[in-house]
């Protein structure tokens, strides 16, 4: 039981000072360069969240096209079905008409498809900001941990 005790303590402090000193800035000479990159990493997440910001206020945008498209199509569809049915008993015509809404109607689910892949594409780009701004505020904890260690030390 002591042993693992013992193992026990000497893991916890080995873990404790491995990550201490696998910090990039020790000293407080370093505090300018760690005062630029804690700059520099405060200005991208403002500029992930000015982009996730849009990119979330535009979402709605897309759905509500796509919700557009999908009406659209659904409703050449409709006219489509029914000049082919007028056509099959009319002339020259109205065949000619149906070929022209079913066109139309091909287009438009076309349309709305796009619509749908651009809405999904939308989806990726917030999740992957969220993710990029997630990983940014981490970075800044971590800067700012290293900052309180660099305060700490004795003078």
């Amino acid at each position: 039981m002591k042993k693992v005790l013992f193992f026990f303590a000497v893991t916890i402090l080995s873990i404790t000072t491995i990550s201490a000193y696998s910090q990039k800035y020790k000293t407080a000479a370093d505090t300018v360069k760690l005062n630029q990159e804690y700059l520099k990493v405060s200005n991208e997440i403002a500029d992930l969240t000015s982009k996730l910001t849009i990119a979330q206020n535009n979402l709605p945008g897309y759905h509500s096209k796509a919700a557009n498209a999908v009406s659209d199509a659904q409703n050449s569809v409709i006219e489509s079905s029914n000049q082919a049915a007028k056509a099959t008993n009319g002339d020259l015509g109205d065949a000619k008409n149906a070929k022209k809404k079913a066109n139309k109607a091909v287009n438009d689910a076309e349309d709305a498809k796009d619509a749908a892949n651009k809405v999904k594409d939308q989806d990726k780009k917030i999740a992957r900001l969220a993710s990029q701004l997630q990983e940014k505020q981490e970075n800044l904890a971590d800067l700012e941990k290293m900052r309180t260690a660099i305060r700490s030390l004795p003078q």
